[in-house]
């Protein structure tokens, strides 16, 4: 079975350029296979133009999928980095 978590876009801008860059340079760390989801779409963790995609605002509750050896750790990272806003201030 696939991990899956969900997570809350809390920074004021939600998954704007420069935070989806930050989480494709974090998912890139991973060999796991690493997908955001909001219910009608999903995106590859790595790829910045399919995060875009998703357009996701701040209040936005995704699910998070990793598959893969590092699986486990890959979401703590992404989930580490969605909590601490990205490294914004607000």
């Amino acid at each position: 079975m696939t991990p899956t978590m969900e997570i809350e876009i809390i920074n004021r801008l939600g998954l704007h350029a420069r935070a989806c860059a930050k989480l494709v340079k974090t998912a890139a760390h991973f060999e796991s296979a690493i997908t955001l989801s909001d219910g009608k779409s999903s995106a590859d963790a790595k790829s910045i133009m399919h995060l875009m995609m998703l357009a996701a605002a701040q209040g936005t509750r995704l699910t998070l999928r990793a598959e893969g050896a590092d699986s486990e750790q890959a979401m703590a990272a992404i989930k580490q980095l969605v909590e601490d806003r990205f490294g914004e201030e607000e």
